[in-house]
């Protein structure tokens, strides 16, 4: 095989469409290309300016976060309570604000890899003529005697800068061919970040559907606190009471379902090692177990012959809206929302079959079904239900326990055979 036809064979390995040409022998093969570099500029203008806005945007919800760190510190009281809603409608608005620039910013991203695949493939379709011109000219020249290369010159002169283009265009001809696999590889990596992209804005949409609902609910409760208290401090410390009443009943309910479960949980069912991420980093304000404090004593279950009460889940803190991440691959398989007890809620199903649970979320980001990966983002940590202050309430469940139950006071709780959450982290 000639080295002209061992080229053409390389040509063809790369996948590109044959293409016909009938060019002059003297004309021009190498073509400059245009990438659209001021269209796509602009696009990289617009997203510069929408990554500012979000970088303002940022910042205002840091302080919103303080704000709130300082309401959520103050004593109970009614306008110690609407303060501290007040700055969660705040910054959950904000964050309404900040999803919708980064919504705009991921859709010009999208045009943006759009055109970038729309000019790449414009320039491939030049590389391939000028590779295509190069090949038929240097096949021609390839097949062609001496002597009828020399008579087809009106002198030996031509004859000879013809002999010396066709050596220099066989030289490059190897680079072009490799320059064509690049622009190839190059139109591969814009067509998977646009895809990227494509999943992120749905991600994004969803989002912010999530967190305008939760810019309702907290409405909903600034404004059923008002009605129930009549806008009194004394009605407002009986509501208190009556909900604290009411946390440690749920407690009890949750705790009998639970020691049922763990007395007749298989040990040899549940994995070992430290299969978990943490879903947050922050400070742990209550452990996992009998607690001998007066908290506990006060609004869990009684244990250890009345010495503390029983908490069945991780308690960590972290600022308002710091989001809540995977612990590990897995699928969504449960969502909730109990207002007496652990506000919003999610449950994932993991690979090695222990469930984990999410709850006071001030926004949720996932639904029944969808899958994820260890890192992604399932919510955002609130305050939501019975809580004190920011944190998340984390559950880890023993496989095949995980169960949901409706009540008519709590809302929709989950249930099954809770494990310490630190075995596994």
């Amino acid at each position: 095989m000639s080295k002209i036809k061992f080229l053409i064979f390389i040509f063809c390995l790369l996948s590109f469409s044959s293409v016909s040409a009938n060019p002059d022998r003297n004309s021009e093969i190498e073509e400059e290309v245009s990438i659209g570099g001021q269209d796509v500029s602009q696009l990289k203008s617009e997203i510069d300016r929408l990554e500012q806005e979000i970088q303002r945007l940022q910042q205002e919800q840091d302080q919103y976060r303080k704000n709130i760190s300082g309401t959520q510190a103050q004593a109970k009281s009614l306008q110690n309570e609407i303060n501290n809603l007040t700055n969660q409608v705040k910054y959950l608005e904000n964050q309404v604000n900040l999803t919708s620039f980064s919504i705009n910013k991921t859709s010009t991203e999208i045009s943006e890899a759009e055109k970038e695949i729309y000019d790449t493939q414009e320039h491939i379709d030049v590389q391939k003529k000028a590779v295509a011109r190069a090949i038929l000219f240097l096949d021609r020249q390839d097949n062609e005697t001496l002597l009828v290369s020399l008579l087809k010159n009106e002198n030996i002169s031509d004859f000879l800068r013809q002999e010396q283009y066709a050596n220099s265009l066989n030289a490059s001809l190897v680079d072009l061919i490799e320059d064509l696999k690049s622009s190839k590889n190059e139109l591969e990596r814009y067509r998977s970040r646009l895809e990227s992209k494509k999943g992120d804005l749905e991600n994004l949409k969803q989002r912010q559907s999530q967190e305008k609902h939760a810019v309702s609910l907290v409405r909903a409760e600034t404004s059923s606190i008002l009605k129930t208290t009549k806008g009194k401090e004394a009605e407002y410390q009986k509501m208190l009471n009556a909900s604290e009443e009411l946390e440690r009943a749920i407690n009890l309910e949750v705790f009998k379902l639970e020691d049922q479960l763990r007395r007749t949980l298989d040990p040899t069912s549940v994995p070992s090692g430290r299969l978990l991420d943490w879903p947050v980093r922050g400070n742990i304000s209550q452990k996992y177990g009998c607690l001998e404090t007066n908290w506990a004593r006060r609004y869990y279950p009684d244990c250890n012959k009345n010495k503390g009460g029983f908490h069945n889940g991780l308690d960590i803190a972290a600022p308002y809206g710091t989001p809540l991440r995977a612990a590990d691959d897995g699928k969504v398989i449960a969502v909730g929302k109990a207002p007496a007890a652990y506000g919003i809620w999610l449950a994932i199903e993991h690979s090695h079959g222990l469930v984990t649970a999410y709850t006071h979320m001030s926004v949720r980001a996932l639904n029944v079904g969808q899958k994820v990966k260890r890192g992604d983002i399932v919510g955002d940590i609130g305050s939501t239900g019975f809580s004190n202050g920011s944190h998340i309430h984390f559950m880890v469940y023993a496989p095949k326990t995980f169960t949901i139950k409706n009540s008519s006071v709590s809302g929709t709780l989950p249930i099954g055979a809770t494990l310490n959450p630190l075995d596994f982290l």
